[in-house]
């Protein structure tokens, strides 16, 4: 039996050794605000214990454009757009809750009505009465869901490969989020987190790969462990994403600019056609060179495509 015993024990410190070995602690935060947080950065406390994490740029009497990241990315996934549309237009960007340097909401919370809350809360803060609103993925689902309630607010909604239609077949996905759907499995990503799964997964996001740089992955991967992150994709895939009803497309009455990539691996780009058919007046263009993430893949063009479409609402004809 003291065999056993000590057989056992050898079991478990290997184990132990082996996770020890693996683990991936979570990012200082005092570190990462240095490195992905400076100046145009700002950080505005929004009360009950959230600070979010800010980039406003451009003329300050220009039209506004909110941008809203997608899951597991960060406000720095518009640095192209924000480079592009800052001459003519003032552009503003956060982490939204459980986020880059926002990080976790303090109650948890990651309902609709909490992510419409901090659009709200932010606009509030920094006093915009209307603006155009643009999101990609969750953020796109987002937007959507914000527009719903708020269109009196809004002078455009644009869709980027968006979250909230009803799914079309199987999309091969990538690995990170199948991990983080994958009961017991999902369970691991709050400790071991390793750099080469955040690589494969942005590399299977995306079509054009001079995208997944290794910055880009040392990014991605850096805020994903930022305190609390991974706890909140872990609560935000765990409640699911809000589908949205054709129904609820028909009540939109303004105007909407549809952007996808042909090659979208994780959101079918059917779910375009579906947007624009449900979606009165959208107008929809479709790259087909680029995957999930348009705004960073063909940044010169959809960036000159939004500024044109911005541009018409601005302008509209007789």
């Amino acid at each position: 039996m003291k065999w056993l015993g000590r057989i056992l024990l050898g079991v478990v410190l290997l184990l132990l050794g082996v996770y020890l070995f693996v683990r991936t602690p979570d990012t200082d935060p005092a570190a990462m605000r240095a490195k992905y947080g400076g100046a145009p950065s700002q950080f505005l406390a929004l009360g009950n214990g959230l600070t979010v994490h800010v980039r406003d740029e451009g003329p300050r009497d220009a039209p506004v454009i909110v941008l809203l990241h997608g899951s597991n990315a960060d406000l720095h996934t518009w640095d192209l757009w924000a480079q592009m549309l800052t001459a003519k237009y003032r552009v503003i960007r956060f982490d939204q809750i459980g986020h880059g340097l926002t990080g976790p909401a303090p109650r948890s919370d990651y309902s609709p009505q909490a992510f419409d809350a901090t659009i709200e809360q932010v606009a509030d803060k920094l006093g915009l009465t209307k603006f155009a609103l643009a999101g990609n993925s969750m953020g796109g689902g987002n937007a959507l869901h914000y527009a719903l309630g708020h269109a009196d607010r809004l002078t455009a909604l644009i869709l980027i490969d968006s979250g909230g239609a009803p799914p079309f077949g199987k999309q091969p996905g990538n690995i990170g989020f199948t991990l983080a759907r994958t009961p017991v499995l999902r369970n691991l990503i709050l400790h071991i987190t390793p750099r080469s799964l955040v690589e494969q997964s942005l590399q299977q996001s995306v079509f054009n790969q001079a995208v997944a740089t290794p910055g880009a992955v040392d990014r991605y991967w850096e805020l994903l462990r930022y305190p609390g992150n991974r706890q909140a994709t872990l609560d935000r895939f765990g409640r699911g994403f809000t589908t949205f009803a054709q129904g609820d497309l028909a009540a939109l009455r303004l105007p909407v600019l549809i952007l996808w990539g042909a090659h979208d691996r994780i959101i079918s780009p059917q779910a375009a056609q579906w947007f624009h058919q449900g979606i009165f007046g959208s107008k929809l263009i479709v790259y087909p060179d680029a995957g999930h993430l348009p705004h960073e893949e063909v940044a010169q063009r959809s960036a000159a495509d939004v500024a044109a479409f911005l541009q018409a609402v601005a302008s509209p004809p007789r």
